[in-house]
Protein backbone atom coordinates (compact mmCIF):
# COMPACT_ATOMS: atom_id res chain seq x y z
CA UNK A 1 0.00 0.00 0.00
CA UNK A 2 1.34 3.24 -1.03
CA UNK A 3 0.83 5.86 1.90
CA UNK A 4 -0.32 8.96 0.59
CA UNK A 5 1.79 11.83 2.10
CA UNK A 6 0.39 15.00 3.93
CA UNK A 7 0.09 18.47 2.23
CA UNK A 8 4.13 19.63 1.52
CA UNK A 9 3.59 23.23 3.42
CA UNK A 10 2.16 20.59 6.59
CA UNK A 11 4.94 18.38 6.46
CA UNK A 12 7.15 20.87 9.15
CA UNK A 13 4.66 21.13 11.46
CA UNK A 14 4.27 19.23 14.66
CA UNK A 15 0.90 18.88 16.67
CA UNK A 16 0.28 21.24 19.67
CA UNK A 17 0.47 19.00 22.92
CA UNK A 18 0.51 19.28 26.59
CA UNK A 19 1.91 15.97 28.18
CA UNK A 20 0.29 15.18 31.04
CA UNK A 21 1.34 12.46 33.91
CA UNK A 22 0.70 11.07 37.07
CA UNK A 23 0.97 13.16 39.73
CA UNK A 24 -0.24 14.60 43.25
CA UNK A 25 -0.92 18.17 42.17
CA UNK A 26 -1.32 19.41 37.90
CA UNK A 27 -1.11 22.88 37.32
CA UNK A 28 0.08 23.00 33.76
CA UNK A 29 -3.14 23.38 31.51
CA UNK A 30 -5.13 26.47 33.20
CA UNK A 31 -7.58 24.82 34.12
CA UNK A 32 -9.87 26.26 36.63
CA UNK A 33 -9.01 24.64 40.55
CA UNK A 34 -12.36 23.23 40.80
CA UNK A 35 -15.83 22.19 39.36
CA UNK A 36 -18.70 23.86 38.85
CA UNK A 37 -21.43 24.37 41.25
CA UNK A 38 -23.36 21.15 42.41
CA UNK A 39 -26.51 22.69 41.64
CA UNK A 40 -25.15 23.35 37.72
CA UNK A 41 -24.76 19.81 37.38
CA UNK A 42 -28.03 19.13 38.97
CA UNK A 43 -29.57 20.82 36.49
CA UNK A 44 -27.30 19.27 33.71
CA UNK A 45 -28.53 15.87 34.49
CA UNK A 46 -32.04 16.97 34.32
CA UNK A 47 -31.54 18.99 30.33
CA UNK A 48 -29.60 15.52 29.98
CA UNK A 49 -32.57 13.46 30.73
CA UNK A 50 -35.13 15.40 28.24
CA UNK A 51 -32.52 15.46 25.28
CA UNK A 52 -34.34 13.68 22.34
CA UNK A 53 -31.38 11.51 21.66
CA UNK A 54 -33.03 10.77 17.49
CA UNK A 55 -32.70 14.14 16.62
CA UNK A 56 -30.10 16.69 15.34
CA UNK A 57 -29.76 19.16 18.19
CA UNK A 58 -30.74 22.70 17.17
CA UNK A 59 -27.97 23.73 14.47
CA UNK A 60 -28.43 27.49 15.25
CA UNK A 61 -27.56 26.97 18.48
CA UNK A 62 -30.21 28.99 19.20
CA UNK A 63 -30.48 29.43 22.92
CA UNK A 64 -27.21 29.77 24.04
CA UNK A 65 -26.40 32.45 21.33
CA UNK A 66 -28.96 34.18 22.89
CA UNK A 67 -27.71 33.60 26.68
CA UNK A 68 -24.15 34.76 25.53
CA UNK A 69 -25.89 37.76 23.89
CA UNK A 70 -27.22 38.87 27.34
CA UNK A 71 -24.30 38.37 28.95
CA UNK A 72 -22.26 40.29 26.53
CA UNK A 73 -25.07 43.05 26.04
CA UNK A 74 -24.99 42.43 22.35
CA UNK A 75 -26.95 40.98 20.09
CA UNK A 76 -27.62 37.34 19.46
CA UNK A 77 -26.62 37.78 15.63
CA UNK A 78 -23.24 38.65 16.73
CA UNK A 79 -22.03 35.42 18.71
CA UNK A 80 -20.58 32.43 17.24
CA UNK A 81 -20.30 29.41 19.02
CA UNK A 82 -17.92 25.81 18.56
CA UNK A 83 -15.89 22.84 20.50
CA UNK A 84 -14.05 25.32 22.09
CA UNK A 85 -12.14 28.46 21.52
CA UNK A 86 -9.69 26.45 19.03
CA UNK A 87 -12.85 25.68 16.97
CA UNK A 88 -14.09 28.76 17.15
CA UNK A 89 -10.00 30.49 15.75
CA UNK A 90 -9.69 27.32 13.04
CA UNK A 91 -13.52 28.16 11.88
CA UNK A 92 -12.38 32.31 11.43
CA UNK A 93 -9.26 31.37 9.75
CA UNK A 94 -11.07 28.69 7.36
CA UNK A 95 -13.43 31.63 6.65
CA UNK A 96 -10.98 34.57 6.20
CA UNK A 97 -7.71 33.18 5.91
CA UNK A 98 -5.96 30.08 3.84
CA UNK A 99 -3.39 30.31 0.91
CA UNK A 100 -2.38 33.69 -0.72
CA UNK A 101 -3.55 35.54 2.92
CA UNK A 102 -1.43 36.86 5.73
CA UNK A 103 -1.90 35.87 9.43
CA UNK A 104 0.29 38.37 11.89
CA UNK A 105 0.85 37.26 15.30
CA UNK A 106 3.65 39.03 18.30
CA UNK A 107 5.57 36.52 19.53
CA UNK A 108 5.83 34.96 22.30
CA UNK A 109 2.19 34.32 22.30
CA UNK A 110 -0.50 31.34 21.87
CA UNK A 111 1.20 29.13 19.61
CA UNK A 112 -2.31 27.93 18.09
CA UNK A 113 -3.03 30.61 16.21
CA UNK A 114 0.18 30.88 14.18
CA UNK A 115 -0.37 26.45 13.83
CA UNK A 116 -4.12 26.44 12.56
CA UNK A 117 -3.31 29.37 10.67
CA UNK A 118 -0.89 27.51 8.71
CA UNK A 119 -2.99 24.54 9.12
CA UNK A 120 -5.20 26.38 6.96
CA UNK A 121 -2.43 27.34 4.03
CA UNK A 122 -2.03 31.03 5.51
CA UNK A 123 1.38 32.76 5.16
CA UNK A 124 2.09 34.05 9.05
CA UNK A 125 4.26 36.84 10.00
CA UNK A 126 5.22 36.75 13.52
CA UNK A 127 6.36 40.56 14.63
CA UNK A 128 7.91 40.22 18.16
CA UNK A 129 7.05 41.85 21.65
CA UNK A 130 8.68 44.49 23.52
CA UNK A 131 11.00 43.43 25.99
CA UNK A 132 8.44 43.14 28.95
CA UNK A 133 6.21 41.23 26.23
CA UNK A 134 3.93 44.01 25.80
CA UNK A 135 2.53 44.90 22.51
CA UNK A 136 5.11 47.39 20.76
CA UNK A 137 3.26 49.38 18.29
CA UNK A 138 6.38 50.54 16.52
CA UNK A 139 6.71 47.23 15.66
CA UNK A 140 3.14 46.25 14.81
CA UNK A 141 3.30 49.81 12.13
CA UNK A 142 6.52 47.91 10.68
CA UNK A 143 4.40 44.63 10.32
CA UNK A 144 1.51 46.39 9.20
CA UNK A 145 3.52 48.27 6.43
CA UNK A 146 5.75 44.86 5.13
CA UNK A 147 2.97 42.95 4.90
CA UNK A 148 -0.88 44.09 5.47
CA UNK A 149 -2.20 41.04 7.28
CA UNK A 150 -5.18 39.93 6.27
CA UNK A 151 -5.90 38.68 10.33
CA UNK A 152 -3.94 40.02 12.70
CA UNK A 153 -3.81 37.91 16.63
CA UNK A 154 -3.80 39.56 19.80
CA UNK A 155 -3.98 37.53 22.64
CA UNK A 156 -5.01 39.46 25.95
CA UNK A 157 -4.27 38.23 29.15
CA UNK A 158 -1.05 36.90 26.59
CA UNK A 159 -1.00 33.39 26.74
CA UNK A 160 1.82 32.53 28.33
CA UNK A 161 3.43 35.68 29.33
CA UNK A 162 0.57 36.65 31.32
CA UNK A 163 0.07 40.65 29.95
CA UNK A 164 -3.17 42.55 29.57
CA UNK A 165 -2.70 44.62 26.21
CA UNK A 166 -4.10 48.56 27.48
CA UNK A 167 -7.69 49.42 25.67
CA UNK A 168 -5.13 52.14 24.04
CA UNK A 169 -2.76 49.67 22.64
CA UNK A 170 -5.88 47.44 21.11
CA UNK A 171 -7.59 50.59 20.01
CA UNK A 172 -4.69 52.15 18.13
CA UNK A 173 -4.04 48.76 16.43
CA UNK A 174 -7.33 48.42 15.55
CA UNK A 175 -7.57 51.65 13.82
CA UNK A 176 -4.50 50.87 11.85
CA UNK A 177 -5.40 47.05 10.97
CA UNK A 178 -6.18 46.71 7.37
CA UNK A 179 -8.44 43.41 7.91
CA UNK A 180 -9.26 41.73 11.18
CA UNK A 181 -8.38 41.79 14.70
CA UNK A 182 -8.65 38.84 16.26
CA UNK A 183 -8.50 39.03 19.76
CA UNK A 184 -8.55 36.12 21.93
CA UNK A 185 -9.45 36.96 25.52
CA UNK A 186 -9.57 33.04 26.71
CA UNK A 187 -8.44 34.05 30.29
CA UNK A 188 -10.60 37.79 29.50
CA UNK A 189 -12.67 37.64 32.70
CA UNK A 190 -9.28 38.03 34.98
CA UNK A 191 -8.84 41.03 33.30
CA UNK A 192 -10.25 44.43 33.48
CA UNK A 193 -11.19 45.58 30.17
CA UNK A 194 -12.59 43.83 27.68
CA UNK A 195 -12.59 44.83 23.73
CA UNK A 196 -16.16 43.58 23.26
CA UNK A 197 -16.97 47.22 23.48
CA UNK A 198 -15.43 47.46 20.38
CA UNK A 199 -17.28 44.67 18.66
CA UNK A 200 -19.78 46.61 16.11
CA UNK A 201 -21.15 45.89 12.81
CA UNK A 202 -19.10 48.52 11.74
CA UNK A 203 -15.89 47.21 12.83
CA UNK A 204 -13.32 44.56 12.09
CA UNK A 205 -12.81 43.02 15.75
CA UNK A 206 -13.32 39.68 17.04
CA UNK A 207 -13.38 38.69 20.34
CA UNK A 208 -13.14 35.14 20.94
CA UNK A 209 -13.82 33.76 24.88
CA UNK A 210 -14.01 30.49 26.42
CA UNK A 211 -16.31 28.38 29.06
CA UNK A 212 -13.16 26.26 29.93
CA UNK A 213 -11.48 28.52 32.64
CA UNK A 214 -13.86 30.25 34.54
CA UNK A 215 -16.85 28.38 34.11
CA UNK A 216 -14.41 25.27 34.95
CA UNK A 217 -15.95 23.61 31.52
CA UNK A 218 -13.14 22.37 30.66
CA UNK A 219 -14.40 19.17 29.94
CA UNK A 220 -17.33 20.52 27.70
CA UNK A 221 -15.09 22.19 25.42
CA UNK A 222 -17.54 25.09 24.08
CA UNK A 223 -16.22 28.35 23.28
CA UNK A 224 -17.81 31.64 21.46
CA UNK A 225 -16.98 34.65 19.33
CA UNK A 226 -18.87 37.76 19.76
CA UNK A 227 -18.40 39.64 16.32
CA UNK A 228 -20.11 41.83 13.66
CA UNK A 229 -23.07 39.70 12.56
CA UNK A 230 -21.29 39.85 8.61
CA UNK A 231 -18.66 38.09 10.46
CA UNK A 232 -20.75 35.58 12.07
CA UNK A 233 -22.97 34.64 9.16
CA UNK A 234 -19.87 34.22 7.25
CA UNK A 235 -18.39 31.49 9.95
CA UNK A 236 -21.91 29.73 9.92
CA UNK A 237 -21.45 28.85 6.18
CA UNK A 238 -17.92 27.45 6.73
CA UNK A 239 -18.68 25.55 10.64
CA UNK A 240 -19.66 21.93 9.96
CA UNK A 241 -23.94 21.42 9.95
CA UNK A 242 -25.12 20.18 13.57
CA UNK A 243 -21.47 20.58 15.18
CA UNK A 244 -22.44 21.57 18.70
CA UNK A 245 -24.36 18.68 19.98
CA UNK A 246 -27.68 19.23 22.34
CA UNK A 247 -25.89 18.23 25.70
CA UNK A 248 -23.37 20.73 25.15
CA UNK A 249 -25.63 23.46 24.26
CA UNK A 250 -27.59 22.90 27.45
CA UNK A 251 -24.17 23.00 29.55
CA UNK A 252 -23.19 26.59 28.38
CA UNK A 253 -26.84 27.58 28.80
CA UNK A 254 -27.15 26.24 32.41
CA UNK A 255 -23.70 27.76 33.43
CA UNK A 256 -24.76 31.11 32.35
CA UNK A 257 -27.46 31.03 35.40
CA UNK A 258 -24.26 30.99 37.56
CA UNK A 259 -22.57 34.20 37.19
CA UNK A 260 -22.65 35.44 40.62
CA UNK A 261 -20.49 31.93 41.54
CA UNK A 262 -18.41 32.72 38.67
CA UNK A 263 -17.29 35.56 39.65
CA UNK A 264 -16.83 34.74 42.80
CA UNK A 265 -13.97 32.25 41.64
CA UNK A 266 -12.77 34.90 39.61
CA UNK A 267 -11.75 36.51 42.62
CA UNK A 268 -10.86 33.93 45.05
CA UNK A 269 -8.41 33.00 41.52
CA UNK A 270 -6.93 36.87 41.40
CA UNK A 271 -6.19 36.45 45.27
CA UNK A 272 -4.26 33.51 45.06
CA UNK A 273 -2.30 34.17 42.15
CA UNK A 274 -1.22 36.96 43.91
CA UNK A 275 -0.39 34.85 46.80
CA UNK A 276 1.93 32.78 44.45
CA UNK A 277 3.38 35.69 43.07
CA UNK A 278 3.97 37.00 46.14
CA UNK A 279 6.06 33.66 47.40
CA UNK A 280 7.78 33.44 43.94
CA UNK A 281 9.66 37.11 44.46
CA UNK A 282 11.40 35.91 47.22
CA UNK A 283 12.28 33.14 45.71
CA UNK A 284 15.55 33.33 43.52
CA UNK A 285 12.91 33.59 39.87
CA UNK A 286 12.41 36.45 37.89
CA UNK A 287 8.39 36.77 37.61
CA UNK A 288 6.18 38.31 34.72
CA UNK A 289 3.38 40.72 35.59
CA UNK A 290 0.40 38.14 35.30
CA UNK A 291 -3.60 39.37 34.62
CA UNK A 292 -4.80 35.67 33.85
CA UNK A 293 -4.69 32.48 35.96
CA UNK A 294 -1.37 31.32 35.39
CA UNK A 295 2.39 33.07 36.21
CA UNK A 296 5.30 32.95 34.43
CA UNK A 297 8.95 32.93 35.98
CA UNK A 298 12.19 32.39 35.14
CA UNK A 299 14.84 30.66 37.76
CA UNK A 300 17.88 33.12 38.51
CA UNK A 301 20.98 30.81 37.41
CA UNK A 302 19.29 27.52 36.86
CA UNK A 303 18.27 25.70 33.89
CA UNK A 304 14.88 25.75 33.60
CA UNK A 305 14.05 22.47 32.57
CA UNK A 306 16.04 20.81 35.92
CA UNK A 307 13.60 22.96 37.97
CA UNK A 308 10.58 21.84 36.62
CA UNK A 309 12.02 18.32 36.38
CA UNK A 310 13.01 18.90 40.69
CA UNK A 311 9.38 19.60 40.92
CA UNK A 312 7.88 16.71 38.99
CA UNK A 313 10.24 14.38 41.19
CA UNK A 314 8.23 16.03 43.84
CA UNK A 315 4.57 15.00 42.08
CA UNK A 316 4.29 18.69 40.81
CA UNK A 317 3.55 19.16 37.45
CA UNK A 318 3.54 22.65 35.96
CA UNK A 319 4.15 23.99 31.83
CA UNK A 320 7.88 24.03 30.60
CA UNK A 321 7.91 26.84 28.23
CA UNK A 322 11.42 26.87 27.50
CA UNK A 323 9.94 26.26 23.43
CA UNK A 324 8.19 29.62 22.87
CA UNK A 325 10.08 32.02 21.38
CA UNK A 326 12.51 34.33 24.25
CA UNK A 327 11.48 31.86 26.44
CA UNK A 328 14.48 29.73 27.51
CA UNK A 329 14.45 28.38 30.79
CA UNK A 330 10.80 29.97 31.69
CA UNK A 331 8.58 27.92 33.76
CA UNK A 332 4.35 28.53 34.20
CA UNK A 333 2.42 27.40 36.68
CA UNK A 334 -1.79 27.20 36.50
CA UNK A 335 -3.36 28.91 40.34
CA UNK A 336 -4.79 26.07 41.35
CA UNK A 337 -6.66 25.53 44.77
CA UNK A 338 -4.69 26.94 47.86
CA UNK A 339 -3.34 23.60 49.09
CA UNK A 340 -2.26 23.30 45.60
CA UNK A 341 -0.65 26.42 45.50
CA UNK A 342 0.96 26.26 48.96
CA UNK A 343 2.52 22.69 47.94
CA UNK A 344 4.02 24.06 44.76
CA UNK A 345 5.21 26.89 46.66
CA UNK A 346 6.50 24.44 48.90
CA UNK A 347 8.28 22.21 46.66
CA UNK A 348 9.85 24.75 44.77
CA UNK A 349 11.11 26.08 47.58
CA UNK A 350 13.00 23.15 48.35
CA UNK A 351 14.32 22.28 44.46
CA UNK A 352 15.73 25.80 44.17
CA UNK A 353 17.35 25.94 47.27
Amino acid sequence: MTRLPVRDDLKALEGYHSPQVDVRVRLNTNEAPVGPPAEFEQALARAVADVDWNRYPDRAATDLRRAIAALHGVDPAMVFVANGSNEVLQTILLTFAGPGRTVATFEPTYQLHAHIARISGATVVEGERAADFSLDLGEFRRVLAAHEPHITFLCSPNNPTGGVDTEATIREVVSLAPGLVVVDEAYGQFARWSAVELVSDDSSVIVVRTFSKTWSMAAARLGYAIAPSWVVSELDKVVLPYHLDAVKQAAGVIALRFVDQMNERVRAIVAERERVVSALQRLDVDVFPSGANFVLFRPRGRAGRAVWQGLLDRSVLIRDCSGWPRLADCLRITIGTPEENSLFIAALTEVLS
